[in-house]
Order: C-alpha cells, then sequence, then structure tokens
C-alpha cells in the first residue's frame, strides 16, 4: 500500500485545491468507486462534516431540537412532503409520543412504531400510505411506555437501526423526534445519517442549539456513529422583529453556509394541521409553502 501511495502522482485536494504528493492513507477515500483527495487532516474533516447526501442511497434525517415548541412536526411533515412531491420516495417517522404527525396528517394507524421498537410487529405491517411517493410510521401514547421497555433492552441504543434494517426502499426517511435528550431520541441519531435543527428566532432558542451540538457529539464519540448537521432551518422569522433578524446573524456566523433560508411565519402553516393536510395539499402558493419548498 506504501508503495502504491508513493508512486502515484501528484494530486488535487478535493477541498482546497493544493497539489500535494500522496503519502498517507488518510488522504485517499473511495467512496462509490469514486476517489478523492485531501492535503491534510483539517480538509479531510471539514468535507466529511460538510457531507451531503448522494444520489443512489437512502438518505436518513432525524429532524431534532431538544428545546419545545420550534416547530420540529411542522418542518418534518412539510419537508417530507416536500421530497415526496419532488419525486422522491419518503418515509416520516414519528419518535414523538404525542403523536403528532398522525394528528397532523390525519392518520389512525393500529400498529406505530412502539410494536416495531418491541418488536411486536414488522415496520412492512406498520407503514402506512399517505399520498403519492410518501408513507408514515406513526406514534401514540404507547411510545412512552416502549420507552420504558427500550431503556431497558441491551444496545438500547441501536434498536431501531437494526428493526428498521429490511426497510432500504425509500429515498429519503424523516424521523421527527421529541423535545428531550431521551432514548428515543438517541436512536434516532443512531439510526440516522444527518440531522436538520429546526430553531425559532429567539434567544432561547439559540441557547438550546449548544445542548444539541453536545448531544451530537456524544454520539460520535461515544455510539462511534458520525452524524453531521445537514442544515439548520430558522423558523417562526418575522423580517419586523429585530430578534428574528439578529437570531439568523446569530446562526449564520456559527454554521456558516450551513443555515438554510429562514421559514416565516405564516397563518396558512398553522392552519395546515387543523385540516389533516400539508402546507402543498392545503396552501400551495403560501409563503409557508413556498419556504419549505
Amino acid at each position: 500500500h506504501e508503495r502504491y501511495l508513493f508512486s502515484a502522482q501528484q494530486k488535487t485536494c478535493c477541498v482546497c485545491s493544493t497539489q500535494f504528493d500522496l503519502q498517507y492513507a488518510f488522504q485517499q477515500s473511495v467512496v462509490d468507486n469514486a476517489a478523492r483527495y485531501f492535503c491534510t487532516t483539517a480538509c479531510r474533516d471539514r468535507e466529511l462534516n460538510q457531507s451531503v447526501p448522494r444520489a443512489g442511497q437512502m438518505h436518513r434525517i432525524a429532524v431534532l431540537n431538544q428545546k419545545g415548541g420550534t416547530g420540529k412536526t411542522t418542518t418534518s411533515v412539510n419537508v417530507a412532503a416536500g421530497l415526496a412531491e419532488a419525486g422522491h420516495k419518503t418515509l416520516l417517522i414519528d419518535l414523538d409520543a404525542q403523536g403528532n404527525v398522525a394528528v397532523s396528517l390525519g392518520l389512525n394507524t393500529p400498529k406505530t412504531v412502539a410494536d416495531v421498537l418491541l418488536g411486536t410487529a414488522e415496520p412492512a405491517d406498520c407503514i402506512v400510505p399517505v399520498s403519492p411517493n410518501l408513507d408514515a410510521l406513526t406514534s401514540s401514547n404507547a411510545l412512552a411506555q416502549a420507552e420504558v421497555q427500550l431503556v431497558q433492552m441491551r444496545d438500547r441504543h441501536k434498536v431501531l437501526k437494526h428493526r428498521m434494517r429490511n426497510v432500504n426502499q425509500y429515498d429519503y426517511v424523516v424521523m421527527d423526534c421529541g423535545p428531550s435528550l431521551s432514548v428515543l431520541n438517541q436512536n434516532a441519531l443512531v439510526y440516522a445519517d444527518h440531522i436538520l435543527i429546526p430553531v425559532s428566532c429567539d434567544y432561547l432558542s439559540l441557547f438550546g442549539v449548544r445542548q444539541i451540538l453536545k448531544t451530537l457529539k456524544q454520539v460520535n464519540d461515544i455510539l462511534l456513529h458520525p452524524v453531521s448537521i445537514l442544515g439548520v432551518v430558522p423558523t417562526f422569522f418575522d423580517v419586523r422583529t429585530k430578534i428574528s433578524v439578529e437570531a439568523v446573524q446569530t446562526l449564520q456566523a456559527y454554521f456558516k453556509d450551513r443555515v438554510l433560508p429562514p421559514i416565516r411565519v405564516n397563518t396558512r402553516l398553522k392552519e395546515a394541521p387543523s385540516h389533516k393536510k400539508t402546507i402543498f395539499e392545503f396552501a400551495s402558493d403560501s409563503h409557508g409553502a413556498e419556504d419549505y419548498r
């Protein structure tokens, strides 16, 4: 391997475009039969941390914020619906015992994600169709009881990943996570490839982002499962208020280009769940639909 590395011609770093001699194993990465080169470990880490989903694989995204009231369910439902509308086969999983996904979409399913976690039913028996390209795996109050049993299981952080191992027919899996650092959220992080962080435009939500980053580091370091931040979504953005503008600026200063365009305050977004519809079905020409697209 050393002879091969030293015999190679100069390579170009895919991050900073520096020309360099290939000397170390870490300087080369092969993904999907395509080689990528890095001049330093810093460039390699930067590339890995900024990884984005590639075509041809199933992308698992956890929508997570340990603070409540940041628009997690609204974001989960409408991101999943938007992906489905764009032609991607998408599965929406509710990992919050409040069961807001089922309420928002008007679903009433006899078997839920609790049955999947406890092994009393296969995922295929619990997943229900919602609309073209969109399926859902809902939750209920039973999930709170399932979590108690989950804590006592061996490898309790990996149960969801194990139960969902044969579910591979989707382009995207979007998980709506509850507002806590629970074993359910840890399962979601171990199963996920990326996290999407909705942050409402107020000071307390900005403070809560720090705890998310600590949780992410714990998953990466202790559970040995690499999870990257796919994006930060400012929600409840009101251009008329100073705090909204400052909140987005603060996020941009820290997360740079990971901060996605904000979701504006929109009455239609609040009304859509009462009609059991996504924003695209309820008001496809609204600001809410435009922002989530």
